[in-house]
């Protein structure tokens, strides 16, 4: 695979904005999508404080030996939505990291299910340690999974 078409925002660009700001930049096309969004097919379409909502269509390439989307998918889906949605809230020179995630597949996700939307919103804003909550679901409102995480604040730059 050809790697040169990934690129990301340079750290000490994005150590100068608030969470916020960097993820309506990302959200809007002024800031390049994370690699490993791009990789899965996953696209940030809105954010506003304590909010986070990515767009993504499950492919084959998604699937496991048994014919569904692997659970990492979702896993990763989620782990990026409820910690964008608590970027949302950092500082200027201040990002977040999972430091929990606990994910709950409750059917089957397929390339038949069409585009999913994933939302993240943040239940709790601590100094040190914030959580959140993220859901998976299609364009009908039919809930594929849902998850929780712990995220800790540190310094970036």
């Amino acid at each position: 695979m050809d790697h040169s078409e990934f690129s990301t925002a340079p750290i000490q660009d994005v150590a100068k904005l608030t969470g916020l700001e960097f993820l309506r930049r990302l959200a809007d096309g002024r800031v390049p999508p994370a690699p490993f969004l791009q990789l899965i097919g996953a696209e940030l379409t809105a954010v506003e404080e304590g909010r986070a909502v990515f767009k993504s269509t499950p492919g084959l390439q998604h699937y496991n030996p048994l014919g569904v989307a692997h659970g990492g998918y979702a896993s990763t889906l989620l782990d990026s939505a409820m910690g964008c949605a608590i970027q949302t809230l950092c500082a200027v020179g201040i990002g977040n990291t999972t430091l929990e995630l606990k994910v709950n597949l409750v059917r089957a996700i397929t390339k038949d299910v069409g585009a999913l939307t994933i939302e993240g919103s943040v239940l709790h804003r601590g100094r040190a340690i914030t959580t959140s909550e993220g859901r998976i679901t299609d364009a009908r409102g039919k809930l594929y999974a849902h998850a929780s995480c712990t995220c800790m604040m540190v310094p970036i730059g």
